[in-house]
């Protein structure tokens, strides 16, 4: 028996429909070939690693509607396999960025867009003006005895600051000596000039100590960077920097030498220089799609297969590879045609079945690797009421399976999800599953489903490697061992589809939170909130999923859909301001926090715990 697929490769109703013949395995079988040849086609030079907002992206997301579309499976919902939302994708320079400034002769010198200064992409935009404050690192570190803010006062000035932090060379450092800590991240400085009152920030490179840096700025990415921190975020060269800081009798090479010795940030006001500055950039927000398709069953009830199928284009500031990032096709075989692959099969197989029943909803993800987003959307927008389905089964990254060694989380979130595999993996003997009850949490598209209580299974073969680098290729792929699993996951669905009672929602702790600098500085004791942050796109605030059971977040009395907007006095806009003002604080504060539910605004207070009271 065979059977037709297509490649769907139309971006707009006039374009051709290109048909390639494909035979289709026998009824209740998953092909291997068929598989390899997904991913061959998904991840190839002509999809160029299929981007969010780009038109290769659409390409992938009209292949598979095609598929889907060959094999008789309907859209879930009217005409249209997409479901689409928006994106923020690109960043690029708008009209009116400036810098100029004023020094003790009064004379006003307009510095050069491009040579002498760059706005950093994830710039806030503004028209400000104001004196300048030299604050050294712009670092401000409790657990390191260090703030170069200490007795300065920035509130509605500009500061200066400077890349790097102090002592990165010397391995004694009270820093991590030689490897960064959070505080030299960009993002990090502009955060912490914000919650100090500053206004703007002029970022430049500390030459003196970085001989093999050269004096020029950053080129302007245009791939979206981090949340803005509403600030403008701009970087100036060296030289200029110097030129300013000449008159003070001060300069960079004597002020870095003398904090690395003595760890003593000294900042100060720059006498008689103002800056004019305005930043305008746009940040360029798309229309990206799901596809989705539906298998009717006999009752309302369905099960979940999902995938997700965006990659990272051309890497960029997610690439694993950084001489490569921008410059190489990353080509996500594994990270995730091959899930996507998975996907396909799942279809074909099901798509043979006479009667189910219950339904099988077909949900190819777009935007995961921008933070879940597409999944996010999904669940917030569901074609499908979410209370009917029974169990959502994710395949992200399953093509690189080593020794037959395959994790399986999700499984402590459905009653009956253990018992499902122990029923099924006999037939399987080459595949190890590793089991974890806790995997419904995680950076995969299936975390979506878990804080909206769908029980959940997330089947992932381990990194590698190759993640997320432009050598991820569809050669490296076993689709044989793929294919095998995407059979055990068939057999999965299929006793989900039949059971006579759907298993009951499970909620599991979600894992221990990672380290942060000041954990790690105080013993692993730094400061857990207990927030599971929304993976959507949101403004003004940041946005809970769910808080976990018992964290000063829960007993606070915050649950998920909730949006601080105040951390300890201090402007929450999004979740990278939310990071920095947790950071500061140690288990055992108590801090007032503001945040809207069902836009009412409302106020509590959390005793904020260590990582280490929660075991």
């Amino acid at each position: 028996m065979t059977r037709q697929r297509l490649f769907l490769f139309s971006l707009a109703a006039s374009a051709a429909i290109i048909l390639q013949a494909r035979s289709v395995p026998e009824k209740g079988r998953i092909s291997a070939d068929h598989y390899q040849q997904t991913v061959k086609y998904l991840a190839s030079d002509g999809l160029k690693g299929r981007g969010t907002g780009t038109p290769q992206l659409k390409k992938a997301a009209a292949y598979i509607a095609g598929q889907f579309k060959a094999l008789g499976i309907p859209p879930a919902a009217g005409s249209s396999y997409y479901q689409t939302f928006e994106v923020t994708t690109n960043a690029k320079l708008g009209k009116g960025n400036e810098l100029s400034f004023t020094n003790g002769s009064g004379k006003k010198q307009a510095v050069g867009l491009g040579q002498d200064f760059n706005p950093f992409n994830f710039s806030g935009n503004a028209k400000v003006s104001g004196p300048v404050v030299f604050a050294g690192y712009g670092i401000t570190a409790p657990e390191y005895d260090y703030d170069d803010y200490a007795g300065l006062d920035v509130k509605g000035k500009i500061v200066l600051v400077l890349r790097h932090e102090p002592q990165e060379f010397d391995e004694k450092s009270k820093f991590a000596g030689k490897v960064y800590t959070s505080h030299e991240q960009k993002q990090t400085k502009a955060v912490n000039a914000k919650f100090h009152g500053a206004k703007a920030v002029l970022f430049v490179n500390d030459m003196s100590n970085h001989p093999v840096d050269t004096d020029t700025v950053d080129k302007f990415s245009n791939h979206v960077g981090p949340n803005s921190p509403d600030i403008p975020f701009v970087q100036v060269k060296a030289e200029l920097a110097s030129q300013w800081l000449h008159p003070t009798g001060k300069n960079l090479k004597d002020w870095i030498e003398s904090v690395d010795k003595t760890m003593k940030p000294s900042s100060f006001e720059i006498p008689g220089l103002n800056v004019d500055l305005q930043v305008n950039v746009l940040r360029e927000v798309r229309q990206v799609p799901n596809v989705v398709a539906y298998l009717k069953g006999e009752t309302d009830e369905y099960v979940i297969l999902g995938a997700h199928f965006d990659h990272l284009g051309m890497g960029e500031q997610s690439s694993m590879a950084p001489d490569l990032a921008g410059k190489a096709i990353h080509h996500g075989a594994d990270d995730n045609a091959s899930g996507s692959a998975g996907l396909l099969e799942l279809a074909d197989y099901f798509a043979a079945q006479p009667k189910r029943k219950r339904g099988i909803l077909f949900l190819a993800f777009s935007a995961e690797e921008l933070g879940l987003i597409g999944s996010s959307y999904y669940v917030n927008h569901p074609i499908l009421p979410l209370e009917k389905a029974v169990a959502m089964i994710n395949m992200d990254m399953i093509g690189r399976i080593k020794d037959g060694k395959v994790f399986v989380g999700g499984t402590g979130t459905g009653s009956t999800l253990s018992a499902v595999l122990d029923s099924v993996k006999a037939a399987h003997p080459k595949l190890k599953l590793d089991l974890s009850e806790q995997g419904g949490y995680g950076s995969s598209d299936h975390f979506s489903f878990t804080i909206k209580q769908v029980p959940v299974l997330f089947f992932f073969s381990g990194l590698h490697a190759d993640y997320h680098k432009p050598s991820d290729t569809w050669d490296k792929i076993d689709h044989q061992s793929a294919a095998d699993l995407v059979n055990l996951v068939a057999e999965v669905t299929v006793k989900l589809q039949d059971a006579p009672q759907r298993p009951a929602y499970v909620k599991v702790s979600a894992p221990a939170p990672q380290a942060t600098a000041s954990a790690s500085a105080s013993g692993g004791g730094g400061a857990w909130f207990g927030s599971i942050p929304d993976m959507g796109e949101t403004k003004g605030g940041f946005k809970l999923s769910d808080v976990t059971k018992g964290s000063p977040a829960d007993v606070a009395g915050l649950r998920g859909g909730d949006l601080i907007t105040e951390f300890d006095g201090k402007p929450i806009s999004n979740l990278m301001d939310f990071t920095y003002a947790l950071r500061s604080k140690k288990p055992g504060d108590v801090v007032p926090l503001k945040y809207k539910r069902d836009g009412k605004e409302l106020e509590t207070k959390a005793t904020l715990k260590s990582r280490s009271q929660m075991r």
